[in-house]
């Protein structure tokens, strides 16, 4: 299918050929009608893009310092390659569409395929010719609504939060600023409501549509009129709300909402304006400054999104669907016209020659519709069949037959951030190795992926891939809650796995993986426990030679705090953040002592990711892992001691190492700073030469079911307040 995409590096804009979504439970596959371009919050999408790398730092300090902070824990190389990857990527436009549903994932029984629904949000109603969208990002069409007008529905979303977010009450007077698509709708929304309006913005023809849509009127912000036509309206009082719907660096705008505001109006910030508030004109009214999120109460939740779980409408009564809904209703009954701001309807295959004439002047627009293939006015478009997923094979031989000098072919199953920093740079250039397809849930990430690592393949169906005998290796490189799943279904399937850090979030989960290695004979399995790998610290363990006495390893991670809205804090589905990290430590731990641990204790406050792990293992060696996100973003992430026999073995971070013996320091691993490798490489190599000679895995299966427990016990060993064997584990 093709899809509009854009480089965020280059700005280069393409309509691109892409896999066909899946229809995951949860949601529909939708069909596109018409979807839209909106003129002001895309094309600065499109305008940062052109930018210098310089200029787009100007414009973004936010990622600025995360980039800073990604050196400072990962190193200038990891973290180049981490940015480089997503500047180079091809980024998906738009946010609302009507379409036609083809397909009804499980759990869906509102809508049926060939039923019309509007559709929202910046991942879900993308200008493609087929979207998978949840529940709560899509909103059955009125009879007799036309699609073209049903497309406009996000934006109309948009706009009826702001204007809700405001409080408007009948009779009261509104000024809103900036005339662009949004504003247009405020106004027809503020009309319908009663409230008389006035708009501002320097475009006449702006300001004259705004008033035949329903402002009382309309005028230049920088002129006479306008302050006389809200003195008009209010008696001199000023307006009861201000709409804040323009955009750009210019603070205007908000000195304008303070000189004609009333004593104690409202100011909503629906756009992205400059909000340098001059602060004595904003306390001498003490006015209210309030900020419209997108689309209204469940927007960028998780839960509510993606999830599907609503919020009841006795406490949130406008969620965001809801507000969808709404403004399709206001649409139907006529209470607000879309027609005259559709100013331009280009073909779908002319798309990126549209977004190059709005962007450079040609085309003049409020907004911009693109009309899909099979699809010429009010009628339903015709549906097209999706593809069937072949089914995958069960049951298959322990080691895979292979001819010993072809190269291996693999399929990755996900290519998010580590995916394409970490995994993929060191495979691509590899010899002897066939990159063969990548598998996504969405289709533009398994297209970047084919384009920058030259993978034969790109889809999102996962049966066919596991069902094709081609493939030796997969690799699960997916968010941590399908890992047991996924890798059960690849072992089933008679494939080499490798399945990044966590094996499994659950008892059950691991369980179930093991009974797959059990059902198919086949144990060719490698957790991404890679910091074994890393070769100074490989070096260092060397350095320090057998030992003959119990040890003590103390090993502090400084995980740091983590970015709201991550979905690492999703414990209900993707477990705790040691659950999904801490075997890192646990495995390092464990191959420096040459053992498996027999225990596992654990205390930490509760609730707090703050958590001090005791391991011992059968020699009575003992290690503690102290797990901290309160610690300074300054300080190195991993630092690890190993006392034994009168020897230390000290790694600083995976830059620095010693061994110390007696009263000197016997050994360094090097006096200036080495890039920072935590053994990516090194594992990769290991990995595939076991399935090129169909040798034993890098790590014996029993090494990484015993990582797997101990890192789960540790959450029973809180609950309990006592150590927990792992005897049963082993």
């Amino acid at each position: 299918m093709k899809q509009v995409v854009q480089n965020y590096r280059s700005g280069e804009l393409a309509l691109l050929d892409v896999p066909v979504p899946g229809c995951r439970p949860g949601g529909v596959l939708v069909r596109s009608a018409y979807s839209l371009i909106s003129t002001g919050t895309e094309l600065m999408k499109v305008s940062e893009a052109g930018m210098s790398m310089l200029g787009k730092a100007r414009s973004r300090p936010d990622q600025v310092a995360k980039v800073v902070q990604s050196v400072a824990a990962n190193g200038v190389p990891a973290t180049y390659r981490k940015v480089m990857g997503k500047l180079d990527s091809y980024t998906p436009l738009g946010y609302s569409l009507c379409g036609v549903v083809e397909q009804v994932g499980a759990g869906i029984d509102d809508v049926k395929a060939g039923d019309v629904v509007a559709c929202a949000g910046n991942e879900h109603a993308l200008h493609a010719e087929l979207n998978w969208v949840p529940k709560h990002l899509y909103a059955p069409v009125p009879d007799g609504l036309p699609p073209r007008r049903a497309a406009f529905g996000t934006v109309g979303a948009i706009a009826l939060h702001g204007v809700r977010r405001g409080e408007p009450q009948l009779g009261d007077v509104a000024l809103v600023v900036g005339l662009g698509l949004i504003g247009q709708l405020v106004v027809q929304l503020l009309a319908a409501a009663g409230v008389r309006v006035v708009g501002a913005d320097p475009d006449p023809e702006r300001c004259e549509l705004a008033v035949r849509l329903g402002a009382a009127d309309c005028a230049d912000p920088a002129s006479a009129a306008l302050e006389a036509a809200v003195a008009g309206l209010t008696g001199g009082h000023g307006a009861d709300q201000v709409y804040l719907a323009a955009g750009g660096g210019s603070n205007e705008p908000v000195e304008l909402a303070a000189r004609l505001s009333r004593d104690r109006g409202r100011v909503v910030d629906i756009g992205k304006c400059r909000l340098d508030l001059p602060w004595n004109a904003f306390y001498e009214k003490e006015l209210d400054v309030r900020f419209s999120r997108s689309y209204g109460p469940g927007r960028y939740d998780p839960a509510y999104e993606l999830e599907g779980r609503d919020y009841p409408i006795g406490y949130v009564r406008w969620t965001e669907r809801r507000n969808l809904a709404c403004f399709l209703d206001l649409l139907a009954r006529g209470r607000v016209d879309v027609e005259p701001l559709a100013s331009h309807i280009a073909d779908f295959a002319d798309a990126v020659e549209t977004y190059r004439r709005l962007e450079g002047g040609d085309l003049k627009a409020v907004a911009v519709l693109f009309r899909y293939p099979g699809h010429t006015g009010g009628a339903e478009p015709p549906a097209v069949a999706v593809p069937a997923a072949a089914p995958a094979r069960n049951g298959a031989a322990r080691t895979p037959v292979r001819p010993a000098a072809a190269p291996v072919r693999l399929a990755f199953v996900g290519a998010g951030n580590y995916a394409t920093s970490m995994l993929l740079p060191h495979l691509s250039p590899l010899d002897g190795v066939e990159l063969g397809t990548v598998v996504t849930t969405t289709a533009l990430s398994a297209a970047n992926a084919r384009r920058k690592f030259g993978f034969a393949e790109a889809t999102t169906d996962l049966d066919a891939v596991l069902g094709d005998p081609s493939v030796d290796a997969v690799f699960v490189v997916t968010r941590h809650s399908s890992h047991a799943e996924l890798t059960r279904r690849a072992l089933l399937a008679g494939k080499a796995v490798f399945v990044e850090k966590p094996l499994a979030l659950t008892g059950d989960e691991l369980a179930g993986v093991l009974a797959a290695v059990e059902e198919s004979g086949n144990d060719r399995l490698q957790v991404g426990f890679n910091r074994r790998f890393a070769p100074l610290l490989r070096e260092a363990r060397e350095q320090f030679g057998a030992r003959k006495g119990p040890a003590s390893l103390r090993y502090l991670v400084n995980a740091g705090r983590l970015e709201n809205g991550s979905w690492y804090l999703r414990q209900d589905t993707e477990g705790t953040r040691f659950a999904g990290e801490g075997g890192h430590f646990v495995d390092t731990a464990s191959w420096l002592l040459a053992a498996d641990p027999v225990s596992v204790h654990a205390a930490g406050p509760p609730g707090g990711e703050h958590l001090r792990v005791l391991l011992r293992y059968p020699d009575d060696s003992t290690a503690g892992i102290d797990y901290v996100t309160t610690g300074p973003p300054g300080f190195p992430k991993e630092t690890l001691d190993l006392v034994a026999d009168g020897k230390v073995l000290r790694l600083d971070d995976f830059v620095r190492a010693a061994v110390y013996e007696g009263r000197r320091r016997r050994w360094v691993g090097s006096r200036l700073p080495r890039t920072r490798d935590k053994g990516q490489r090194a594992e990769l190599e290991a990995f595939l030469t076991a399935v090129r000679t169909g040798g034993p895995m890098p790590v014996p299966l029993q090494s990484l079911v015993a990582t797997t427990a101990a890192t789960l016990a540790v959450r029973t060993a809180l609950a309990a307040g006592a150590a927990v064997s792992l005897a049963g584990a082993r």
